[in-house]
């Protein structure tokens, strides 16, 4: 298997504060393969946009490393970091064009400044306004564009330079549902297309969902949990993924203390009245506290938080029933 395109290292970023030291990042450890789209999410004040910074040393961290196809960043001097950067496209959740500037001219703007010659970067831009939907606003100014197309317009000067990365920090937190999903679908396409790694920083578990093949959850600083979308979701192991994946459903105020579990299902499994035959298969009826229906990479996940009967033979039978269908029943534990 070919070494990660980003490999980080218990990395550490610390601030001083007036009486202490305050650690933003501590002991962070990822890899994040070649064509990959890595999703990173954490709560306000997790430490992910901080994470973000350090990989293309926007924020240069105070310990650890950050490799880059294998050049560790923190170790280059700034020529060499400069040429590194040009490989890592970033774009912003309040898209940071210039408003002085057309459509066209700020997808040149990165050409300019490596020394492009003008009809070589117009052409690229061309280019690039095609492939995200907008060549018909090559000569709009940023105030004559939606914040969909204003986006659109970021992603295109972010590919200016051929980036191998694509670093989205919170990239659709300012854009309604729809403009949400059509430029969630444009990542996806790009990373498609051109083989290009995006690492995606949110705090909304629906854009994880939507568009990512792998996740790490961050908490205070730290990962609390990693893996392929899928396998975070379907079965996880840490408070703080059990929490992204069913924030409602486990908020203590709104959950009993006893008998509590959390059923998943996937695929066909998802579509079949499970719960139904389920309380007709023990006797006895349940209580349902949270439900949904997402789908990850193309499948379709449910789950549903239950109280189970006071009746230890009733939840016997239950067990024996998600065991015989494959489903994953996982206790819930509320600390009032």
């Amino acid at each position: 298997m070919a070494d990660p395109i980003i490999r980080i290292c218990d990395l550490e970023k610390k601030f001083q504060s007036k009486n202490s030291e305050v650690y933003a990042l501590k002991g962070i450890n990822l890899e994040i393969n070649q064509g990959d789209i890595y999703g990173i999410i954490g709560r306000s004040g997790a430490g992910k946009s901080t994470l973000v910074r350090c990989i293309n040393m926007l924020e240069r961290p105070t310990g650890g490393q950050v490799l880059f196809e294998g050049r560790d960043l923190c170790r280059l001097g700034d020529r060499e970091l400069r040429e590194a950067r040009r490989s890592m496209g970033m774009i912003f959740q309040q898209f940071n064009l210039l408003m002085q500037r057309t459509a066209m001219e700020n997808v040149c703007f990165p050409l300019e400044l490596i020394g492009t010659p003008r009809e070589e970067a117009r052409k690229r831009a061309a280019e690039l306004l095609e492939l995200v939907g907008l060549a018909d606003r090559a000569k709009s100014y940023p105030s004559q564009l939606s914040g969909g197309q204003k986006q659109r317009v970021a992603i295109a000067r972010a590919l200016a330079t051929n980036p191998k990365v694509l670093l989205c920090d919170e990239a659709t937190s300012a854009l309604d549902p729809s403009t949400t999903d059509s430029i969630l679908a444009l990542i996806k396409d790009i990373n498609r297309r051109l083989g290009i790694t995006a690492v995606i920083i949110t705090h909304e578990m629906s854009v994880i969902e939507k568009i990512c093949s792998h996740v790490a959850i961050i908490a205070g600083g730290r990962i609390a949990e990693c893996g392929p979308v899928e396998q975070v979701f379907y079965h996880p192991t840490t408070d703080a993924a059990r929490i992204m994946v069913t924030p409602e459903a486990l908020s203590p105020e709104k959950l009993p203390c006893e008998r509590m579990v959390r059923i998943v299902f996937n695929g066909t499994k998802a579509l079949e009245p499970l719960i139904g035959t389920m309380m007709l298969d023990c006797g006895k009826p349940m209580s349902i506290f949270y439900s949904d229906m997402r789908e990850v990479d193309g499948v379709t996940y449910g789950q549903m938080v239950l109280q189970l009967p006071d009746d230890a033979e009733a939840i016997r039978r239950i067990y024996a029933f998600a065991e015989s269908r494959g489903l994953i029943l996982e206790e819930l534990n509320c600390v009032r």
